[in-house]
């Protein structure tokens, strides 16, 4: 019966022919409702807000808070939704105000945690202002609104960015201050974010789940910090939290075996090659000596690294070499070479991300008229890195901010 039919719904195989049969009942019923299944982006206008994409709860009468869809029942139409890729949603919000309601309000992403179902997007920005998504399990694009321009000073500072939760945010200028932009998956909308009890520019960062922290950084005036903060994307509200024995600015953090770490960075003193790890139950910080070894000078990026199975990975853009990161003796592997088409200026261009279970490398080579940017994966294993190419698309190939987001 549903032979031909394109699938709208991403999912695990259920584990009796009673969920089966009730997997297809819903993929059928919602391709038949909408006429249109993979509308990738939520609407955004008013007047799309308030519409039901031709499949509301007036049209159809099948629909109401209570059950999603009525033949199936509430939970199980939850259940069935959980398993849908999130790059479907918008095209199931769409559906009728029950299902928009599910999922803007927050309540499937809540559920999705709770179930341990998560999905990792990268999103990056390779212009100014504009910000794309990419779904490198199902290789989809998505174009994210355009930033609003607060002023010119923010256009043109130094950004830092950091998904956390369902938001992306985006950290800047003013002309005597700092401003912080929020994007939700929830609204597709940008909005102003909430500021740091103590804000700044330049500082290390990293998400768990639904918290992350920030560490280290400078003040406007160039004062370089060694405070750090935590915040909570349910509240959006910031935590002081003790400082780091070392100021610190243009450094990493990652998160690794449930605790956070910031690596290298400059400190009043010039470069740093030392560590500190936060251990978030006892809420203290260890230094750890010669965690990382100086690069690029006073001019370089910040570390490259990224955590994946709680394995710790850098990228040399000197050397253009992969290392990893040996917990017992504090030192660094080298396991292989980068992709060699992505270029960098003394690392600065170059994205180097964990990106669920994989490394991703955003970039893309030099070019006089634009050219394309590339995203290059590896998900690690014993043998020598081998990256695949898994998209392009033309762009600047300049990756000015990048962050990845799993929910």
């Amino acid at each position: 019966m549903f032979e031909g039919q394109p699938c709208l719904i991403s999912r695990a195989l259920p584990g009796s022919c009673e969920q089966e049969s009730k997997w297809a009942y819903m993929q059928y019923h919602l391709l038949h409702i909408t006429k249109k299944p993979r509308l990738l982006d939520f609407p955004s206008s008013p007047e799309e807000e308030e519409s039901d994409g031709g499949g509301g709860d007036g049209e159809q009468g099948n629909y109401h808070s209570g059950s999603l869809i009525q033949a199936l029942g509430r939970d199980i139409s939850i259940n069935c939704l959980l398993h849908c890729s999130r790059s479907d949603y918008g095209a199931l919000a769409s559906l009728s105000r029950s299902f928009r309601s599910l999922i803007r309000g927050g309540e499937l992403y809540r559920l999705r945690q709770q179930n341990g179902i998560v999905e990792h997007w990268v999103y990056f920005s390779c212009n100014v202002l504009e910000w794309e998504a990419f779904d490198p399990h199902r290789r989809r694009w998505f174009h994210l609104p355009r930033m609003p321009q607060p002023n010119e000073c923010f256009v043109w500072s130094d950004k830092e960015s950091l998904a956390v939760g369902t938001e992306l945010l985006v950290f800047g200028k003013e002309v005597t201050s700092h401003i912080v932009l929020r994007y939700s998956i929830l609204s597709n909308t940008w909005s102003p974010g909430a500021e740091m009890n103590n804000p700044r520019c330049l500082f290390g960062s990293a998400s768990l789940g639904g918290i992350a922290i920030v560490a280290g950084g400078c003040s406007v005036q160039g004062t370089i910090y060694n405070s750090a903060e935590l915040y909570n994307s349910e509240t959006q509200k910031w935590t002081t939290l003790p400082s780091m024995h070392t100021p610190r600015k243009m450094c990493s953090g990652v998160f690794m075996d449930k605790k956070f770490y910031v690596i290298g960075g400059m400190s009043p003193d010039g470069l740093l090659t030392c560590g500190e790890e936060f251990d978030l139950e006892t809420g203290s910080w260890r230094l750890i000596p010669n965690m990382f070894p100086a690069q690029g000078g006073a001019r370089g990026a910040p570390p490259l690294v990224a955590v994946v199975n709680d394995e710790l990975y850098a990228a040399d853009y000197a050397e253009k070499a992969l290392r990893k990161y040996d917990k017992s003796s504090n030192l660094w592997i080298k396991l292989g070479n980068l992709p060699e088409r992505p270029v960098s200026v003394n690392g600065w261009g170059l994205a180097f991300r964990a990106c669920g279970d994989r490394l991703i490398v955003i970039g893309g080579p030099r070019s006089m008229n634009g050219g394309n940017i590339e995203i290059n994966s590896w998900i690690p294993k014993d043998e020598l890195p081998e990256w695949e190419l898994i998209d392009r698309k033309p762009s600047g190939g300049f990756v000015y901010n990048c962050a990845v987001m799993g929910c």
